[in-house]
């Protein structure tokens, strides 16, 4: 039918069959294996019985249009599972939560191997009941189209286990670079024969692999969901350990899910569970008979010897930081909100004004549990943070943080130390740079940068500022006296320490890329690395006896979470528990290469290379080159906020360095980053990338996209503006203008007290024009994509306003996201796996002409 006129055509002769025609006929070449489009022209006619009456004109355009018809899924592609029955007899596409039972009925399919009896084998002759059909899909670029349920009259189908529902008779699918899970839930069919899967994708390069793989590639809902350990506590008799862990899942969306365990450290198994997972400050007893912790608002003890609970404070709003002073008292914080003035205005008494919780007041109280009495230790205008207690049970260390902007970086912390007995204090001293404070025997350790008491822990030349991001070890006696610095040439900085028995100390330090522990022995000054087979530790406890016991978390550029359990006298750790066992035993993970090189002034920039799924040296690669450049390193983290292994799965070559100015590589390596803003680190990126190219023949020059976040994103813009190397960037949570951050980020004026120390628009002002990017915009070429949460406090969200006022103005290619009610990180689950898609779907666009994944996500009015 042409119109509303029929028409009859021979075209046997020539090898064309018809195809459907409406006001356009597709003829079928099997020949060439695509269509001709047939136009009805009716200003010509023909005379003759058996000839047409219209002249059907051929333009001679050849549409690839076979993807757009229909083809059958290979049903030995198709594997079917008997779905066990349950108890009852109601089945579970009858219930009244048939989607919470169905759901429940698919997850034991998602960790395993696709197995089962292939469709074409499966027999024609079984009973009716529920069955799955598992199909492994994988896709090499975003992929979209529709999946048909061919003779399957009542069924379910799921995506890596997230519910697809039906439109018409269709499911329409949209798949990311990678591998996935099909499955369909099929209930009562009748004539397995005839049943089957047909995908119809959208355009020719909707392909989907459904042959079972060897492996599978990573997927976006796996690395944010799988269970990682988020809470480590070790009893000081090292015998027992809590244990927290949280997952996430579709079902239960930004809600993380918690198992929260009382482990026996030797038999390793749980002596204790708790139902309510919101218990939190844990604190043990030194004798580690009982152990005291928060949960709703009331402080409870656990009885370790009959394992009972009781809570031994009403509920008490705001209380934190429980500790134990001896058998008998208990130490706690109570944080008092103010009243909310609801009025016309708010004065600002203090730049800190700007935090939401600033006129919040924290003191310290103790808990007698003889008597259930409560007394106030603490009373002051500014919060008092506990900090440690005397082995004795006598005394306290504490802090205060005080208003005092005369000198960089522009407040100043009190140490003190406060007689329990009666809440006498006395000041130790007060510093520029102070972290944490830990008693020693007959002394004090101090965890502050290298300023610390009028620059006792500095390791730079004269004529440079050091950066007191850069943690330094310090002992003084308890008077404030006598400061020595204990670090000065350990390289590695120091985040945190914890007393690990006999005046020692267990050290978590940022070392190059990576955060490893360190055991500190005071009676030789020596730092011995415990060798722990991860890169990065995210979860540390330690235990007090003798021969301390160890517990920690954490991952490897390469390796998921794992933990560890190991004395402090041992060589070797024991491995308690591997998340790859549980969450990514089907996956092969990407192969990551090291790659440094020397800048211009001699410094060995560190970096890494992920390659991509079944990668091949003779191919052509798009690459993304990722940094921070602001005071700490790009961990070697398994995955986060930036996936690297997810990316590399997504056909990139993945290209991490460590430009100048980060911590753990020196202090002068450090002290580089202050007064700079980018000055030696674009150096360092541009060397680096050109290098990278260069030396790497699968990676393609003309397809290399740079990308950062925060600093890294004030980077990518600043970038933008001195080079046309890279193809396309992206820029999250960026700064545009360092004057506008300084001045209204929450936290701007005090990361600029080290980042511009001693510099201020008055009487440095070429650092403050001549470094933002906003002021240089004009000679932006390269498509950017800006990103920003919307109730960003720390770097504003009008820093990506004004870039991409100014681009827009200039008619430069750029692209404004905003995450609405995201903060500084987009952390909640559904924001995250979009924001993923939407800096990924950017650079398909431009690195791999593949703007189909952008539209589907940000289709054009």
């Amino acid at each position: 039918m042409i119109g509303n006129e029929r028409i009859g055509v021979s075209f046997y002769e020539s090898g064309f069959t018809a195809s459907s025609v409406a006001t356009k006929a597709c003829l079928w070449n099997p020949v060439s294996n695509s269509y001709l489009i047939l136009r009805y022209d009716t200003s010509v006619s023909y005379k003759g019985e058996k000839t047409m009456q219209r002249v059907i004109t051929l333009s001679a355009i050849c549409l690839a249009l076979a993807s757009f018809s229909s083809s059958a899924i290979d049903p030995d592609d198709i594997w079917v599972n008997e779905v066990a029955p349950g108890s009852g007899s109601l089945k579970a596409f009858d219930s009244d939560h048939a989607e919470v039972l169905q759901q429940s009925l698919i997850k034991r399919w998602l960790q395993e191997e696709v197995s089962g009896e292939v469709l074409s084998q499966w027999s024609t002759d079984s009973e009716p009941g529920t069955q799955m059909l598992h199909v492994p899909v994988g896709v090499d670029r975003f992929t979209q189209g529709k999946l048909q349920l061919d003779n399957i009259e009542q069924a379910s189908v799921f995506i890596n286990g997230q519910r697809v529902n039906a439109s018409g008779e269709d499911y329409e699918l949209q798949l990311q670079t990678g591998d996935h899970q099909l499955l369909v839930l099929v209930e009562d069919a009748e004539d397995w024969s005839s049943i089957g899967l047909t995908w119809q994708g959208e355009a020719e390069h909707d392909v989907l692999h459904t042959a079972r793989p060897d492996n599978y590639r990573l997927n976006a809902e796996q690395l944010f969901d799988a269970q990682t350990t988020t809470e480590l506590s070790l009893s000081p008799d090292g015998d027992y350990m809590i244990w927290r862990r949280q997952h996430f899942s579709a079902e239960t969306g930004d809600t993380p899910q918690f198992r929260l365990q009382l482990m026996h450290t030797e038999s390793e198994q749980a002596v204790f569970e708790w139902t309510d997972t919101s218990a939190s400050g844990f604190a043990w007893q030194q004798n580690s008979e009982q152990l005291a912790y928060i949960s709703d608002n009331k402080v409870h003890i656990l009885s370790l010897a009959d394992m009972q609970i009781e809570a031994v404070t009403p509920e008490l709003s705001g209380i934190s930081n429980v500790r134990w002073i001896d058998d008998e008292q208990l130490i706690f914080s109570w944080n008092k909100t103010p009243d909310n003035d609801a009025g016309l205005t708010k004065r600002y008494q203090a730049l800190e004004d700007r935090w939401s919780y600033f006129r919040d007041n924290s003191q310290l109280y103790t808990l007698n549990l003889a008597n259930s009495a409560m007394h106030q230790l603490t009373q002051n205008p500014v919060s008092t943070s506990l900090q440690d207690i005397d082995a004795q049970g006598e005394y306290v260390l504490a802090s205060r943080r005080q208003v005092d902007y005369a000198e960089p970086p522009h407040f100043a912390v009190e140490l003190l130390e406060i007689r329990i007995s009666d809440g006498a204090e006395r000041v130790i001293g007060e510093y520029r740079t102070f972290n944490q404070a830990l008693y020693g025997a007959e002394g004090i350790y101090v965890v502050a940068g290298p300023e610390f008491a009028e620059g006792a822990g500095r390791n730079v030349p004269e004529d440079m500022l050091s950066n007191n991001y850069d943690g330094q070890l310090y002992w003084m006696n308890r008077q404030g006296e006598d400061v020595g610095p204990l670090a000065i040439d350990f390289d590695p900085a120091i985040g945190a320490i914890y007393s690990a028995g006999e005046n020692n100390l267990l050290l978590r330090v940022t070392e190059r890329d990576g955060t490893q522990l360190y055991h500190y022995q005071a009676d030789n000054q020596r730092f011995n690395k415990l060798n722990n087979n991860l890169d990065v530790i995210d979860q540390v406890a330690v235990s007090q006896q003798d021969s301390p016991r160890v517990a920690f978390a954490g991952t490897a550029a390469r390796a998921p979470q794992r933990l560890y359990t190991q004395s402090l006298d041992s060589a070797q750790p024991s491995l308690w528990w591997d998340s790859k066992d549980d969450y990514y035993r089907l996956n092969s993970l990407s192969s990551v290469r090291e790659w440094n090189f020397n800048n211009e002034r001699g410094d060995t920039i560190y970096g890494r290379i992920y390659l991509p799924h079944d990668f091949d040296e003779n191919e052509s690669y798009p690459a993304l080159v990722y940094y921070y450049g602001g005071t700490t390193p790009v961990q070697r983290a398994f995955t986060g906020r930036y996936p690297f292994n997810l990316w590399a799965d997504m056909g990139y070559v993945v290209y991490v360095l460590q430009p100048t100015g980060a911590t753990g590589f020196g202090q002068e390596f450090s002290a580089r980053h202050v007064n700079a803003w980018g000055e030696y680190t674009v150096d360092d990126i541009l060397q680096g990338t050109e290098r990278f190219i260069e030396q790497h023949e699968f990676v393609d020059a003309d397809r290399v996209g740079n990308l950062g976040a925060s600093y890294g994103g004030f980077m990518t813009m600043l970038l933008a503006t001195k080079t046309d190397l890279f193809a396309a960037s992206m820029s999250h949570a960026g700064i545009s203008s360092i004057t506008s951050y300084w001045g209204q980020g929450w936290w701007g004026f005090l990361y600029s007290g080290e980042a511009s120390k001693g510099s201020f628009p008055w009487n440095n002002p070429e650092l403050y024009r001549d470094q933002s990017p906003v002021y240089r915009a004009d000679r932006v070429n390269t498509p950017m994509l800006l990103i920003h949460g919307d109730a960003d406090t720390n770097v504003p969200p009008g820093e990506s306003h004004n870039m991409y006022t100014a681009l827009k103005l200039l008619d430069k290619e750029v692209e404004l996201v905003e995450y609405l009610g995201e903060n500084h990180a987009i952390n909640n689950r559904e924001a995250r796996l979009h924001w993923w898609q939407t800096y990924m779907a950017f650079f398909d666009k431009h690195l791999k002409d593949e703007p189909q994944w952008w539209q589907s996500l940000y289709p054009e009015n």
